[in-house]
């Protein structure tokens, strides 16, 4: 049973939420039971065992080892006439106490022998155990008896006896009926007027009282949050959390309804009330999920989850003769529900919470980014996709290559066979996906007048792009996503991939100067995957100036032999910018296309080392001279 996330209370299930079905069904009590009265707890063992006490005086053993099949595994009577109200594992003194008809008894943890009475106290309206402590072998409890309030001091001993001290910390203190221990010794007591702070540490006198409730407040109910290190103090429809001190931390909750039963399962405070559990995230009181669990009027619905709520996977429901396992959906799991209904935008919002709270790892996020960047891609949304694609600290470079060349081509095996989610197609070149995708916008548009909604972006169905904005839109994206990759520690093959498809992208949007400054720069471009591409596109002075930064003196020279010709005959008009200069120039300072072609060819012939080569391009080189600085360079030359 899923509620999808952020929708309002009462909605009917879809999509993706915090908490989902641990089974098929719940787990029947056994035939001939009364209906459970107490709450459900569980102790902190390797084996998840759920305590369930009912209205006719018996505890109830189940298994969680296996949420989806809980396992009943024992009944123990504790007497007909003996509700019982509240379940507290101890289990540093390896015990079960049972608050039932304001007696307090002790059970072994496994419900393999008779309850025993703690103390001969009678009329305990509540009771409240200290935060476990694992390294030692006691624990105390915080009881409110009349008007008093006292603290019972437990210490296992040897042949698993039980030692109890008992000590008074307030007296005279009116109608206690909620109780919470937090931290080392912050007891805090709900009446019908308010809630008050005491010390346990602090003797008889140490009250302060935190505030008042109105009279239509209903009966107070307190839970320790943050395992142990806060506390909600509930007013009406709204909890209020505290620290340690009494004082206001965070946000407060404003609930749907006013509580039964409240537990928390980090990072989500759960809460029943009115024959449904609602779910909240814990950070900011934000209503996440609704789950109807019973028809209005069965009673009080009990939720629990085990020990501090800190670390738990499961809640269990409780109704009047059922009980439902619920486990917690992990942060990855609601994302890619999220993601599989192309709710981008609220799974962007949900990643950023999980990566606040810590619940998803770098890794994960990372793989998440990737996902949404190839999502959003096939749905035609380049420049998000490749802004998705860069927050991804383990996408490779060669996962955008099949955009661009298809397959099988030199590079192919660099390509990571990832699957993602399974969410989207496998990358195909940039053309089929564009024309894949106008079809589905097509059928959408055809959809929308036929008044279906579907998941295309409004903006698309408003203003269709055309095919060709696309490709560019694509192709710059691209370019964008490759350059960023040129900064990153690559393999020699994949340096080699990027650099020469940048240059096939550049070409294609015919971005002269972006590829002259690659091809004149240090670059990995491989000379045989681009040199009939240049020839054939007639970019000769790109393809001049990528033999010159791979040391292939000759080819680059006769290019610039070739230019200077077509420039001086008028065939070609002048390029007079050189790469990487400023094109704020005088007329004065201005070169001609054969002068460049000429300055060009002399860097190359200064550098090398072949004498037949300078003496073969040198006549024309200096027939092209019109500046003192290239004959000098020409002398230099031989």
């Amino acid at each position: 049973r899923r509620i999808g996330h952020g929708i309002p209370a009462g909605a009917l299930p879809r999509g993706p939420g915090a908490l989902r079905d641990a089974g098929p069904g719940g787990a029947g009590l056994p035939p001939g039971l009364d209906a459970p009265h107490g709450p459900l707890r569980r102790p902190l063992r390797a084996e998840p065992l759920l305590y369930l006490g009912t209205g006719g005086g018996k505890l109830l053993l189940f298994s969680l080892a296996t949420p989806s099949s809980p396992e009943f595994l024992r009944l123990l009577p504790i007497g007909a006439t003996r509700p019982v109200s509240a379940i507290l594992p101890l289990p540093s003194v390896a015990r079960v106490l049972v608050l039932a008809d304001g007696m307090l008894l002790l059970a072994d943890p496994l419900l393999a022998r008779p309850v025993r009475r703690l103390g001969s106290l009678r009329g305990v309206a509540a009771v409240a155990a200290s935060p476990p402590a694992s390294s030692q072998s006691s624990c105390s409890l915080a009881v409110a008896v009349g008007k008093r309030l006292l603290v019972l001091d437990l210490a296992l001993r040897e042949a698993d006896e039980l030692e109890v001290q008992t000590r008074e910390i307030a007296a005279g203190v009116e109608g206690i009926s909620a109780l919470a221990w937090v931290g080392e010794d912050s007891v805090f007591a709900g009446t019908a007027s308010g809630y008050s702070l005491f010390s346990s540490s602090g003797g008889a006198g140490q009250r302060t009282d935190i505030f008042t409730l109105p009279e239509s407040a209903g009966a107070p109910r307190i839970r320790p949050l943050s395992g142990g290190q806060e506390v909600m103090l509930l007013v009406d429809n709204v909890g209020v959390v505290v620290d340690q001190s009494g004082q206001p931390v965070g946000s407060s909750f404003v609930f749907n309804s006013r509580p039964d039963c409240i537990v928390e399962v980090f990072p989500y405070v759960v809460v029943a009330a009115e024959s449904k559990v609602d779910v909240y995230r814990r950070r900011n009181g934000v209503h996440l999920q609704t789950v109807p669990i019973a028809r209005r009027g069965t009673g009080v619905l009990t939720v629990a989850s085990d020990g501090d709520g800190s670390g738990g996977e499961v809640v269990v429901v409780a109704t009047a003769y059922k009980v439902f396992c619920y486990r917690k959906v992990s942060a990855v799991e609601q994302i890619k529900a999220l993601l599989r209904i192309k709710s981008y935008t609220e799974a962007i919002s949900l990643l950023e919470e999980f990566e606040s709270d810590g619940e998803i790892s770098n890794d994960m996020i990372s793989f998440v980014h990737a996902q949404l960047g190839f999502l959003l891609f096939f749905d035609l949304r380049f420049e998000d996709a490749v802004n998705h694609f860069l927050l991804s600290e383990t996408m490779q470079p060669a996962e955008i290559f099949p955009f661009i060349m298809r397959d099988p081509n030199r590079w192919s095996d660099l390509v990571p066979r990832k699957r993602y989610w399974g969410l989207h197609p496998p990358p195909k070149p940039l053309e089929e996906v564009i024309d894949d995708g106008l079809v589905t916008l097509q059928r959408a548009l055809f959809l929308k007048k036929a008044g279906v909604d579907t998941v295309v972006d409004e903006d698309f169905l408003s203003n269709p792009p055309t095919r060709a904005d696309l490709l560019e839109l694509a192709i710059r994206n691209i370019i964008r996503y490759l350059c960023v990759s040129r900064e990153k520690s690559l393999s020699p093959a994949e340096m080699e991939g990027v650099d020469t498809l940048l240059m096939y992208l550049y070409r294609a949007l015919d971005l002269v100067d972006d590829m002259e400054k690659l091809a004149s720069s240090q670059n990995s471009c491989v000379v045989d995957e681009l040199e009939s591409l240049l020839d054939n596109s007639g970019h000769l002075r790109t393809l001049a100036f990528l033999y010159g930064s791979k040391g292939m003196c000759s080819q680059a020279v006769a290019i610039w032999r070739i230019l200077a010709r077509n420039y001086s005959t008028g065939l070609w008009k002048d390029r007079p910018n050189l790469p990487g200069t400023d094109s704020q120039e005088t007329s004065a300072d201005k070169k001609s296309g054969e002068e460049i072609a000429a300055i060009e060819a002399s860097k190359i012939l200064q550098a090398t080392s072949d004498q037949d080569l300078v003496l073969e391009h040198l006549g024309w080189v200096c027939a092209s001279c019109c500046g003192p600085d290239l004959i000098v360079s020409c002398f230099i030359i031989l």
